[in-house]
């Protein structure tokens, strides 16, 4: 774990919330110093004496200090989701123009509606009204594109804005949640809210002091260790189409690797239990070996709802990393 990452983060704040979503996504592990705001670390400052978070630390010593740069920096490791949009200038476009609107005008209307006090001649009742418009608009956008900000499902453009949408309806519940304008986007932060990684995303960390307990984020992963094979359970004809093309993009039966974000692996002892709840109805099925050494994206162990842990793959599964394909269950 020495040379992962260091991401100075705290667990409230929207900067910081959607530079870890990134991470989670990426299927990424980090050193995580949570940070407490009135005594902020002087190793923090020393990297990035502005003194906001996150601030991420690459192992040659490179400093991100911005949360978008650091969702770039995840996302590049690994997007199977492709929230980047890369292939899309258009699509990128629009999410740096919907993160630009969210970081500039409505931050700006959003801190003066939730902390008026704070600042001097602010006017309550003007920047929620400004707040609204901008809202408003972003549940149109929702209503009109399935669901989310874009096309095509959830895009950077939809994690970047949700910490923020958030923190405007804890300053105004009932305002936001008796809003007949804002239907879409309630709908659209609740699947946020209730996804599984939110509860990941918001786990909870005591403040880092040097010399103290160094935690990993997310808490509830490890590392894969890549000195023993990895397995996966593949339906004939989805491992068939994956030789045609030279890289395998399932998930798991039914599920494309692009609708979970990650690929289902196995450790030895996993498979029979695996293939008991999921394949044994499936037809053929075979037992992939992997050889973890071999792929290009991210590994890691996650948590399951049980407890226990499952390596996952975040990207493609290249046919040349598979050192063995037999039927299963064989003889």
């Amino acid at each position: 774990m020495t040379d992962l990452p260091i991401l100075y983060s705290f667990r409230r704040c929207p900067y910081a919330m959607r530079a870890r979503w990134a991470v989670l996504e990426a299927g990424l592990l980090v050193r995580w110093r949570e940070v407490e705001l009135k005594a902020k670390p002087p190793a923090m400052l020393e990297k990035s004496p502005k003194g906001t978070v996150p601030v991420l630390v690459l192992a040659d010593g490179t400093t991100v200090d911005e949360s978008v740069d650091v969702m770039h920096w995840a996302l590049r490791q690994a997007d199977p989701r492709d929230l980047t949009r890369q292939q899309c200038l258009k699509q990128q476009a629009e999410i740096h123009e919907l993160v630009t609107i969210n970081d500039a005008a409505f931050k700006h209307h959003l801190d003066r509606f939730k902390y008026t006090d704070r600042y001097r001649g602010a006017c309550k009742e003007h920047h929620q009204k400004a707040g609204l418009e901008i809202l408003h608009c972003w549940s149109q956008r929702i209503d009109g594109h399935g669901g989310w900000l874009l096309e095509g499902g959830c895009s950077l453009a939809d994690v970047a804005l949700f910490p923020f949408v958030r923190q405007w309806r804890i300053a105004d519940p009932h305002g936001f949640d008796s809003d007949q304008g804002l239907q879409g986007l309630r709908s659209w932060l609740q699947s946020f809210l209730d996804h599984p990684g939110f509860e990941r995303l918001m786990q909870r960390a005591d403040p880092w002091a040097h010399g103290g307990h160094q935690p990993h984020f997310p808490a509830d992963a490890i590392a894969v260790p890549t000195d023993q094979p990895l397995f996966h359970l593949a339906l004939a004809e989805d491992w068939k189409q994956a030789v045609r093309c030279s890289q395998y993009s399932v998930s798991t039966r039914g599920l494309s690797l692009h609708q979970v974000g990650f690929i289902h692996l196995s450790w030895r002892d996993q498979v029979p239990d695996t293939f008991r709840r999921f394949y044994a109805d499936a037809g053929e099925v075979f037992l992939l070996t992997v050889d973890p050494t071999r792929v290009h994206s991210p590994l890691r162990a996650d948590a399951v709802p049980s407890g226990e842990l499952f390596p996952h793959l975040y990207g493609a599964l290249p046919v040349e990393a598979v050192t063995s394909v037999i039927p299963y269950p064989s003889d």
